[in-house]
């Protein structure tokens, strides 16, 4: 994908495709279709490409409520899976602080391959901030490697990793949070695609990972389940990756993840509770709906998603709509 370097707020910017949970049946899509620029998400290091997008709940050390925080996924020379940065950003006057620059060298865990910040960005009530790293060396899908989450405290500081054989390339992620403990929910896109040289393989997963928050210490990992499996994914000159982008929880318990190659929004139901891989069916897919990328719950229970554009589209895959 061409890589972006701003964020712009955008009045009609999804599809609203259906009522998740105990939503509301109307369109939480208004009839404007309003774009402007807001904010430039390149720091002073030059990282471009924007992936992730998280919102901060409440005040905490550097983090403001109400602030957008964004992690770059390129560096300067445009290299994917080599972004360092997370900005923060003023919803109200647009205003930008670089929140976090990390240094691969100085991770206090283990992070195969080191940093290359993805979707997967969620920010905690306790204050915690989480992102995916899927690196690559030359920005090249035959060099990227698994990865890890990377765990940050308010000041923009990284205090551990979560790494396993079950995180893959860690591509998005949302959160259940409940102060004192918080579920990720987490899609990994790396399960035997660069060995495909660029072929499909099915082999995509969410993991979700337990955590426990007590007494101001980092997360503690108390227990991690693949719930999800069997999505499609494969390497791409132009994306690196493309794999399950997009996942957002329902008021129900249902998880709503965009299979991006699959042209379907995907559903697992009452996944806080599963102790072992759930079933995944599908929500919507087919029609209009084509590679569906992010994913979110609107207030009134709408899913909202984006449809994506790729400029080779395979036979049988993700096409241009």
């Amino acid at each position: 994908m061409k890589p972006i370097s701003s964020i712009v707020v955008c009045a009609l910017m999804a599809t609203s495709l259906y009522s998740a949970g105990h939503g509301d049946a109307t369109s939480f899509i208004g009839p404007r279709n309003k774009i402007k620029g807001h904010a430039s998400t390149v720091p002073s290091n030059g990282d471009v490409n924007p992936h992730g997008v998280a919102v901060v709940p409440q005040e905490s050390g550097d983090l403001h409520q109400g602030h957008v925080l964004v992690s770059n996924f390129n560096n300067s020379m445009n290299f994917q899976g080599t972004g360092t940065t997370i900005v923060e950003i003023s919803p109200g006057d647009g205003s930008t602080k670089l929140f976090a620059h990390i240094d691969a060298t100085k991770l206090p865990g283990p992070c195969p391959g080191g940093v290359g910040l993805t979707t997967a960005l969620v920010v905690l009530q306790s204050g915690w901030v989480i992102v995916g790293s899927l690196p690559t060396s030359d920005g090249m899908a035959a060099t990227a490697k698994a990865g890890c989450l990377l765990v940050l405290n308010n000041k923009g500081a990284v205090v551990e990793t979560i790494s396993s054989d079950e995180i893959n390339g860690p591509w998005d992620m949302t959160a259940l949070d409940k102060g004192t403990t918080a579920s990720l929910f987490v899609t990994n896109v790396l399960n035997g695609t660069v060995a495909a040289g660029g072929g499909t393989v099915t082999m995509g997963t969410v993991l979700r990972i337990d955590l426990s928050i007590t007494g101001g210490k980092p997360p503690q990992e108390t227990g991690r389940t693949i719930i999800g499996s069997g999505f499609p994914e494969r390497t791409d000159p132009m994306a690196l990756v493309i794999g399950p982008t997009g996942v957002g929880l329902g008021a129900d318990g249902t998880l709503y993840v965009a299979d991006t190659l699959g042209n379907r929004i995907a559903a697992i139901s009452n996944a806080a509770a599963l102790t072992s891989g759930g079933t995944v069916t599908t929500l919507i897919g087919g029609g209009g709906l084509t590679c569906p990328l992010g994913l979110a719950i609107a207030p009134n229970g709408n899913i909202l998603t984006v449809k994506g554009i790729w400029w080779r589209p395979r036979p049988r895959e993700c096409k241009s709509p």
